[in-house]
Order: C-alpha cells, then sequence, then structure tokens
C-alpha cells in the first residue's frame, strides 16, 4: 500500500461556521438553620425572620422566615419567601428560578432540578420578593422528621439567568465514526456476583451463605486476601469462611460494595443510621477505606442529642477522625452541650466515651 493512503482522510474535515446561543445560569444554595423553632412561633403573623445576606449569581439574597404565615390566610402556615436585597439599585432586574427545602440537616441526597421551575423576574417594575405563602402546614411540619431537638433548616436552592448572548465561532468539523460507550464494568461485576457464576469461596454469616468469587474479596480487602490465601486463612475442608459478630444484611451490603463500589439507595427511615453504624464497623474490620468513609459522611447527618454519644464513641473506637470532628462541632455549641447533660445518656459514659470527652475539654480549653 502506498504511503499516501495512510495518510488521513481529507474528506473527514472541512471548514465550518458555527454560533451558540449562551443562557447560562449561576447555581447556589443558601441554609437557614433555625435553633429553637418553638421560641420564634410566638412571631406575629405577617412578621417575618431574615436570614444573613449572601451572594448568588453576583446579587445579594436573603430568606424571609415567616413562623406563622406571611398573610391571615396562610396564619397556619410556614411561610418562605425569597427577597433580593437590593433595593437602592432601580435598574436592577434579575430573573431566578428557586426551590426551598426543610430538613434536620439542610443535607440533601441529590440536588433539586430547577430546569422546570417557574422564572420569577426581580428589580424593574416587579416584585422583590417572591416565595411560598402555605410552605407547610406547621402542624405537619411538627409531626414530621424534619423536626429535631426543636430545630430544623431550610435550603434554598437558586439559579440565576444571566443575560442571553450569541456567540461566533469558526472551526472544524470531524465526522465521527467511531462512539466510545461509558464503562459499565460495575454493572458487569454486579451481574457476576448475583448470578455467582464461576464462584468459589462462600461465606457463612448470621446462618445464611454468600457465593462469591475469591480473587475478587483479595482484591478489594487486604484482609480477605490474607484470610483466603496467607497464613490466616479460615476457610474449613467444606470451603466455607464463617464470619462472626456480624449481620447478614450487613455483609451482603458490604458485598456489594466490594464489587460495585457502591451502595443502594436506602430510605431515611429509623433503622438506616444503624445500618450505617454496622456498616462502618466492617468496613473498618476489612480495610475498605472508602466504605468506611463514605459510612461516616453519612453518619454526620444523624448527629443529634439523642445520638450525639454513641456516633462519638463509635468514631473513636473506629478512628473515624471526621466524623469525630462533626461531634465536636456539635458538642461545641452552649445549647447542645446543656441538652446532652441534660439527657439520660449521659449519667453512665462508657470509658471510651469519657476518653473522647475529655478530649473535647482539652480543646475547648485550648480554644479560650
Amino acid at each position: 500500500m502506498p504511503p499516501a493512503a495512510c495518510r488521513g482522510n481529507p474528506s473527514r474535515h472541512a471548514s465550518a461556521s458555527a454560533s451558540t446561543i449562551v443562557a447560562d445560569t449561576a447555581i447556589g444554595y443558601h441554609l437557614l438553620k433555625i435553633d429553637g423553632y418553638s421560641n420564634t412561633k410566638g412571631t406575629p403573623t405577617g412578621s417575618f425572620l431574615n436570614s444573613s445576606q449572601f451572594t448568588v449569581g453576583g446579587h445579594r439574597w436573603r430568606i424571609k422566615y415567616y413562623p406563622n404565615g406571611q398573610s391571615a390566610d396562610s396564619a397556619d402556615y410556614i411561610s418562605l419567601f425569597l427577597f433580593l436585597d437590593e433595593k437602592a439599585t432601580k435598574d436592577v432586574k434579575v430573573q431566578v428560578k428557586f426551590q426551598f427545602q426543610i430538613s434536620f440537616t439542610g443535607k440533601i441526597k441529590k440536588p433539586p432540578s430547577l430546569a422546570s421551575k417557574k422564572v420569577r423576574t426581580y428589580g424593574g417594575l416587579g416584585s422583590w420578593s417572591w416565595g411560598r405563602r402555605k410552605f407547610i402546614k406547621r402542624e405537619d411540619f411538627e409531626k414530621s422528621n424534619d423536626l429535631r431537638d426543636d430545630s430544623f433548616t431550610i435550603r434554598c436552592d437558586i439559579a440565576v439567568i444571566r443575560d442571553i448572548r450569541i456567540e461566533k465561532t469558526t472551526e472544524t468539523a470531524a465526522a465521527t465514526f467511531v462512539t466510545v460507550p461509558p464503562s459499565d464494568l460495575n454493572q458487569q461485576l454486579g451481574d457476576l456476583l448475583e448470578t455467582e457464576k464461576g464462584a468459589d469461596v462462600m461465606s457463612e454469616v448470621g446462618g445464611q451463605t454468600f457465593a462469591a468469587h475469591r480473587c475478587v474479596l483479595a482484591a478489594r480487602s487486604p484482609v480477605f486476601s490474607a484470610e483466603l490465601y496467607g497464613l490466616m486463612k479460615e476457610s474449613d475442608t467444606t470451603g466455607v469462611v464463617r464470619i462472626e459478630d456480624m449481620e447478614a444484611q450487613v455483609f451482603k451490603l458490604l458485598l456489594r460494595f466490594m464489587y460495585i463500589d457502591s451502595l443502594p439507595e436506602m430510605e431515611e427511615e429509623e433503622g438506616v443510621m444503624f445500618m450505617f453504624q454496622h456498616l462502618l464497623v466492617a468496613a473498618d474490620r476489612y480495610n475498605l477505606q472508602r466504605l468506611k468513609l463514605i459510612c461516616e459522611d453519612r453518619l454526620c447527618n444523624y448527629i443529634c442529642v439523642s445520638t450525639l454519644l454513641n456516633i462519638m464513641e463509635l468514631a473513636d473506637q473506629h478512628h473515624c477522625d471526621g466524623l469525630k470532628k462533626a461531634c465536636f462541632n456539635f458538642f461545641g455549641s452552649p445549647a447542645n452541650l446543656s441538652a446532652v447533660v441534660a439527657g439520660d445518656g449521659f449519667g453512665h459514659p462508657s470509658r471510651s466515651c469519657l476518653s473522647v470527652m475529655k478530649e473535647l475539654v482539652l480543646r475547648c480549653w485550648c480554644l479560650h
């Protein structure tokens, strides 16, 4: 074949003009924590409490919180409004999409989609404040899980729509003959676990057995590697590895994570916190550092007066520095400290918990 035949095909490239309509947005959010909700209920209907000023998209904003509604017809509701705090500038005109959410921590699994939300125009001849007069009925809110220890957090997600502009570009358009799909390795490994094809090791946990592939377990966990291939091998003559002091459901999640490197979505219910506690212990036991950090991060969302001592003790026992810092941060609030001391669990702390509390006292002493 002549050398020229190996060169790039000129027909694949052509000079082309192009233009782009740019309608980008600046996205951000603000968290407003209401600490002492019951004390705000004395605010009269039509009166509001302001958040601090914050900036999104180059503009200054505040959240208006009406504990007893913005007007007479919403007196049984909590009202929330987003206020453009720039009235001194008459020429201001801003198009915005926004959404309010309430939770006990302010953290959400996934940011809300603002694509379909209604566009509100602030400033100019329009309003400087938009919101929800009947965001949530106060009676329903007080029975929900979002109000904990007399506190909750308001999250306001904002998308500021910037001026639409047209950009002209000249570029070389290249024909695409090959499309490379995204990796589906995690799905294939997950299917391998589900079908048990080629499985060569059985684990017995809590009366249940789980089939797996020893090469996968050994590659993911140095502890499994030692148990399955090294001097610490713990399988009997039938090839079954017996795992003590672990629930079957916890091991099932651990095993799934070792194959696909992620956890399934779990509903926020009462048992989820305890599941993450047990899973953190298992991750530490088998030296799965990423899973351990995931559990730490999730448990930070469950720190409150009733759970603080247990979570703090867990963090100390398993060397979870981030989770311990989150506990110290919660404990550092005078209101939270008083509530914890007054609680039932403070009277008989364990020896491990006492050591953590001693560390906390030393930190506070150094700060002052």
